[in-house]
């Protein structure tokens, strides 16, 4: 038993409100559950009941044990003064306020319909690789559905603070921003960190001044990345060492907090270097790239405006070192997909956040014609159940996963409050 069943109970009014008594039999009528509160203090503000005939106004505590208001100190905090009832699933001991008033006590186990006890018992005492595995496939398909579009808000919402994190040390540069962010995802989930801790070795106002030469900006990403300190007799890599030793004097660069970049068990496109290349490519094709991302809807305007290559000399190389066959490095849909998903819309979502608008069906429209995420999550879920196969499904998955089925928060989950009453 978790005190989160208690309030979901609560909540969702899962127990017989007819015949209402207190432990010292006091009749008790709810006009208002109250208000569910997630943060510190009592579970339940601005709830309504009468006790007898006397019509209460306050706040609603829930316990598994009445003595746990003791074992949580609330007799000495002021914050559990307006508490009217106290609801608990074993009744053990009397309580008081710190004035020594008692509080009335609800007992819900006799409330309580043993079929939904065995539900909860039967989902959260699962083995298997999410709670209700064997279930989740007579989930709702609307229900699912819109479940996955909260979901992925959710996600956004989660990711809008840590962009309004960078937008005050940028001092609100959103241009800055997006430069942070496509480092980051231009680095993949290997070199992520070592490619935001790279745009964090510089202020964007000198990427700025550099971008009007794609060599001058690739030798100050290489050389913030440690790339260029070989010994290497090459026409192309000498020059970059030049540039990049002018650039350091020029804007006093300092690369000492940029993680070592891993090229260990990448496949070549993804090496760091053709991944740099291509935004460096990118930062000197697109001037005031945020502007015209702000203007784009569709996920072809987005191909359009991220077709860029790696420059001249990484069509015949992946490293400085050694040649290979010649191919452009052009950034392909799939990657322009991953950025859409975790740098474009979470950006786009955030600015009109940011302003006041709501960008929510702009955002749906654009996520779902990107295609579906392949990873172990999403794969898993689509074995369980067929689901509608866009970008917006594989986040909402994400999100589903991470933060409910691994967190065992079936009951803040439209999916596992479902199945509870459906199989009461």
């Amino acid at each position: 038993m978790q005190e989160d069943f208690l309030h979901f109970i609560w909540k969702h009014k899962r127990f017989k409100t007819r015949d209402l008594l207190t432990v010292n039999s006091e009749k008790v009528s709810i006009i208002s559950l109250g208000q569910h509160n997630y943060n510190s203090g009592p579970d339940f503000f601005n709830a309504q009941v009468v006790i007898d005939t006397q019509k209460w106004a306050g706040n609603v505590e829930i316990h598994i044990k009445s003595s746990d208001w003791y074992v949580h100190n609330h007799e000495t905090d002021k914050a559990y003064d307006n508490v009217i009832l106290h609801v608990v699933w074993d009744h053990d001991t009397d309580i008081f306020r710190k004035d020594n008033t008692p509080i009335p006590t609800l007992e819900l186990r006799d409330y309580v319909d043993k079929s939904l006890l065995d539900s909860y018992q039967k989902l959260m005492q699962s083995k298997s690789w999410i709670n209700c595995e064997t279930d989740f496939a007579s989930v709702d398909d609307f229900k699912l559905t819109n479940w996955i579009e909260r979901l992925y808000i959710e996600r956004l919402e989660r990711k809008s603070k840590d962009i309004y994190k960078l937008l005050e040390v940028s001092k609100n540069d959103w241009e800055a921003v997006l430069f942070k962010m496509l480092c980051k995802n231009f680095g993949l989930k290997v070199n992520g960190d070592s490619f935001f801790s790279l745009a964090n070795s510089m202020d964007y106002s000198i990427v700025r001044k550099v971008s009007h030469d794609a060599t001058d900006l690739e030798a100050m990403f290489f050389g913030q990345a440690s790339l260029l300190d070989d010994d290497i007799q090459d026409v192309y890599y000498l020059d970059l060492q030049k540039r990049f030793q002018f650039l350091k004097l020029k804007f006093q660069l300092n690369n000492q907090g940029v993680l070592p970049l891993q090229f260990f068990r990448l496949r070549p496109p993804n090496f760091p270097t053709i991944r740099l290349s291509q935004l460096a490519m990118l930062m000197y094709k697109e001037q005031g790239l945020f502007s015209k991302i702000l203007k784009l809807s569709t996920a072809e305007e987005f191909y359009n405006l991220f077709e860029v290559e790696a420059s001249v000399f990484w069509k015949s190389h992946y490293v400085f070192s050694k040649a290979s066959k010649s191919v452009k490095k052009k950034l392909t849909k799939s990657f322009i997909d991953l950025l859409l998903i975790n740098t474009i819309l979470p950006l786009k979502f955030s600015h009109s956040k940011a302003l006041g608008k709501s960008s929510e069906e702009a955002v749906f429209n654009l996520i779902k014609s990107v295609k579906i995420e392949k990873n172990s999550i999403v794969e898993k879920f689509l074995e369980l159940k067929p689901i509608d196969k866009s970008a917006m499904t594989s986040q909402g998955l994400i999100q589903l996963k991470t933060e409910y089925c691994d967190k065992n928060k079936c009951l803040q989950c439209a999916i596992g409050s479902q199945l509870i009453s459906k199989n009461r």
